[in-house]
């Protein structure tokens, strides 16, 4: 099949044989299929979602990072309940869909306890997008907040030049009733710099307002200046400083990487990158019934949708929306893949010998 993508027909795979290529593939290199399987279907969850930048897009460079040493592929992950809502999982280095998917079981299961979760991560690698840590919490009928040190430094701090923070994201999850859940899911920089890769796999120009020069502050828009650019943050100064805490809670509370510690995922397949992550889980249901919260959040959904719009806009969107509007259109229809990333994804198949996407 074939979908519209600005004026470019882009081709179409079906879910179930991305799933199936990403889980080959991961077996192929050493994960055990259990492991494979975990991830393949996280990974796959990115692309129906529209996390186009963190689906099997990334698949080449977690297998190089696999086959460099620089991802365990037999982590030992093991979790500390430092107190009664807390506790620090160290991922032994594994893949970091694994090392997330524990920590989210662990935190669902403190907040079911206790009321409320945090718990740290550290020795992780990078884990696909946000918005996917805080789904099971949501199926739980609870709230979740999640964040991590990004796996590159691709942004200075406000005012500077250098290199030292990462676009480090963070995701919401609010339950819902017959409404779409609430679920925020942004990078601290104006744009994922997996969306600047994609970019450039594809030789498309990058928007204004997405990267600067780090020497001049002119913008950057040819996809092949993006080694001399630095990721702009949203919000200026105000997302420059929630970047900062962000990493900092994610980083240095966990004995992780942060700043000129941080390992760049990109450009080195053989050393740990130590990567650091949190996740707060609220139980609703120990400050009101589950289904009066849900229906409160759908009345207040609906308002929201209904009030009157701003001149030079004709609908009003609210976060999650277009993420469960994707996920059902995919699902029937397909996950785009440009022909630049099946070519690419054509190479990996066959070095490693299985089968191509069909």
């Amino acid at each position: 099949m074939l979908t519209e993508a600005g004026t470019t027909s882009v081709p179409t795979t079906p879910a179930a044989e991305i799933h199936r290529f990403i889980r080959e593939a991961f077996t192929k290199v050493g994960l055990p299929e259990a492991d494979s399987e975990t991830v393949a279907r996280l990974m796959t969850r990115a692309d129906l979602t529209g996390a186009d930048a963190h689906g099997i897009f990334r698949l080449p460079q977690y297998v190089a990072r696999i086959e460099g040493g620089g991802v365990e592929r037999n982590p030992k992950i093991t979790v500390d309940r430092t107190a009664a809502a807390t506790a620090m999982i160290d991922g032994g280095n594994g893949m970091g869909h694994l090392v997330m998917s524990k920590a989210v079981d662990t935190a669902v299961d403190i907040a079911a306890e206790s009321g409320v979760a945090w718990v740290g991560v550290r020795r992780s690698n990078h884990a696909g997008p946000a918005a996917l840590y805080v789904e099971k919490p949501i199926e739980r009928g609870m709230v979740a907040l999640y964040s991590v040190v990004a796996s590159a430094n691709h942004m200075p701090i406000w005012g500077g030049s250098e290199l030292l923070l990462g676009t480090n994201p963070v995701a919401f999850g609010i339950p819902a009733g017959e409404e779409p859940p609430i679920i925020l899911d942004i990078a601290t920089s104006v744009t994922s710099y997996g969306t600047v890769k994609n970019h450039v796999l594809n030789n498309q120009p990058l928007e204004e307002g997405w990267m600067v020069n780090r020497e001049t502050g002119e913008p950057i828009i040819d996809p092949m200046d993006v080694a001399k650019g630095a990721l702009l943050p949203i919000g200026g100064y105000k997302g420059s400083g929630i970047c900062l805490v962000l990493g900092l809670m994610g980083g240095p509370l966990n004995r992780a990487a942060f700043g000129r510690d941080v390992t760049d995922f990109n450009a080195d397949s053989m050393s740990e990158t130590n990567t650091g992550h949190f996740l707060v889980v609220v139980d609703v249901t120990k400050f009101l019934p589950l289904a009066e919260f849900k229906a409160d959040i759908d009345r207040h959904i609906r308002e929201l949708r209904s009030s009157k719009l701003m001149p030079g806009h004709d609908s009003i969107r609210l976060p999650g929306e277009a993420r469960a509007a994707r996920l059902k259109d995919r699902g029937a229809s397909g996950v785009p893949l440009s022909p630049a990333l099946l070519g690419k994804l054509a190479e990996l198949g066959k070095r490693l010998g299985i089968k191509p996407i069909s």
